[in-house]
């Protein structure tokens, strides 16, 4: 008796074994091609090899495992750096979540996430035990933010006094190194895999400015020291030069957004490798939608604007830049279309770094995510179409990707060649 499937019921069947054969792999850390491969994986993870011609034998499988992929591209699954699976903004009811679930991201050929505020432990362990459908979580948990800043979502009308580590929306309100420190360690405590602070202004809350620095040295000095005691990392919310500035100084290992970005932050940030997830598709959504009050919208304008001007310049600079969207509740549709955005400026290849190698350093399993290899997990792609020719190829799902693998699982296809019915075996 297998002991596990009593505790969990629910437990996933083991992989079946999967062979693709004249495969064209994407290699996105070498922005090459490698033509007539042959991949095998097993347990959900890459296995055998092959790039020389030569192949592993296939007859121990049954012929619907051996799967021909002449003339398609099998390329590293993507990883969205920044996002938020459970905020639903400005609903009466549960019925836009249908339209922004983990399931939809994952057809969508995202196989990894990173949830920068918001997801509980539950939501992650939900979705590794197969119970939820869907992108493995690396969470925050609760970003942390100063009182007033851009966590606090109450208004300036609202008298109301936040108690120590009060929760507000997808974030707990922390003023003081002593807040700082133990409330860093409940986030961790409670499964978090990093540590997401404000720290400057935002958009969409109502007592900030976007220029406003938030946070002191010494409170952000705190959450760096439990974050790198625990092995882990914190990532900043920040627009504007002089919280970047202030960030990286301290210790800060990567940066949100960063519209507002000068050419001298951009050289620090390269200069001491700390990492950045522009997520320009949610200023667009944002405008097209008219999702934000008067106020928002201005500033959304502001960051919009020189959005793209100076992501171009942070590559330039050699900044590792990872692919993030940022979208919010029922915006969540737009996700592959951040590929597009980013094309006005960037190369196929930069774009896809962005969302494969860089990303999986980001979130710390560059040994594991983020390129096809021996002994990393089989989260694959395969494709119509060359993306390291045409990146935007991965904003039309249904038109070029034919099928999404995850852990060895056949999630998603379009493709009568590869069977959903392949997702697990029959043991």
């Amino acid at each position: 008796m297998d002991i596990s499937r009593v505790i969990k019921p629910w437990k996933l069947k083991p992989q079946r074994n999967l062979v693709f054969v004249n495969a064209t792999i994407v290699d996105p850390a070498e922005g090459k091609l490698i033509r007539n491969a042959t991949v095998r994986i097993s347990e959900g993870k890459i296995i055998q090899l092959f790039t020389d011609g030569s192949s592993t034998t296939t007859d121990d499988l049954p012929e619907e495992n051996v799967i021909d992929l002449s003339g398609k591209y099998l390329c590293p699954a993507l990883i969205d750096c920044h996002v938020h699976v459970a905020v639903v903004p400005d609903e009466a009811d549960l019925r836009a979540y249908k339209d922004m679930s983990e399931r939809s991201m994952l057809d969508r050929g995202f196989t990894s996430i990173r949830d920068c505020g918001g997801a509980c432990l539950g939501i992650k362990e939900a979705v590794q035990d197969g119970v939820i459908p869907g992108p493995r979580l690396f969470i925050a948990g609760h970003a942390l933010s100063q009182t007033g800043g851009h966590g606090d979502l109450r208004g300036s009308h609202d008298t109301q006094l936040c108690c120590a580590g009060s929760i507000s929306g997808i974030s707990r309100i922390v003023d003081g190194p002593a807040e700082c420190y133990r409330y860093a360690r409940e986030e961790l405590r409670q499964g978090a895999d990093f540590i997401k602070i404000m720290g400057g202004g935002g958009v969409a809350t109502p007592t900030d400015r976007i220029e406003h620095v938030q946070f002191s040295d010494w409170e952000i000095r705190a959450i760096v020291t439990v974050a790198r005691n625990t092995g882990t990392y914190v990532t900043s919310h920040s627009y504007m030069p002089a919280a970047i500035q202030q960030a990286i100084k301290l210790g800060v290992r990567g940066i949100e957004h960063r519209n507002l970005i000068d050419l001298e932050t951009a050289a620090v940030m390269a200069e001491m490798d700390v990492f950045l997830t522009p997520t320009l598709i949610t200023h667009v959504t944002s405008k097209e939608m008219n999702f934000l009050s008067a106020d928002g919208a201005a500033k959304n304008e502001e960051v919009l604007e020189k959005g793209l001007e100076t992501m171009k310049m942070a590559v330039d600079e050699g900044v590792t830049v990872c692919f993030g969207t940022d979208l919010l509740g029922p915006m969540h549709f737009a996700q592959s279309k951040e590929f597009s955005v980013r094309s006005a400026v960037l190369t196929p290849l930069q774009i896809l770094r962005s969302a494969t190698v860089n990303a999986a350093r980001l979130v710390m399993q560059e040994h594991r995510l983020g390129q096809i290899h021996e002994g990393f997990v089989a989260d694959l792609l395969i494709l119509k179409e060359n993306p390291l020719e045409d990146i935007t190829i991965l904003d039309r799902v249904e038109e070029h990707i034919l099928a999404v693998i995850k852990d060895g699982r056949v999630a998603t296809s379009w493709w009568d060649k590869v069977k959903v019915g392949l997702w697990d075996s029959d043991l």
